[in-house]
């Protein structure tokens, strides 16, 4: 079973964060200066390292999708 992370919300300036155990970083291959995202899942949010390359296909297929918004509704149907 992988290892459960307890975090503790911190105030940091006029915001609020957490710290992330080094690792829990390792077990990312992140580091210091990393870009990290969080997407919505059914039980919360999942962090994961930040990959240019996948942000650029979600990007395609936004674009994709307005672009043949109405076919893809009709086909829905």
């Amino acid at each position: 079973m992988p290892q459960m992370y307890k975090l503790k919300i911190i105030q940091i300036g006029n915001s609020l964060g957490v710290t992330l155990p080094k690792e829990m970083l390792a077990g990312m291959k992140v580091g210091k200066g990393a870009t990290i995202t969080a997407t919505p899942s059914p039980d919360g949010f999942r962090l994961t390292p930040y990959d240019p390359d996948v942000e650029k296909q979600i990007e395609a297929g936004r674009a994709f999708m307005g672009e043949y918004r109405d076919t893809l509704r009709a086909l829905a149907k």
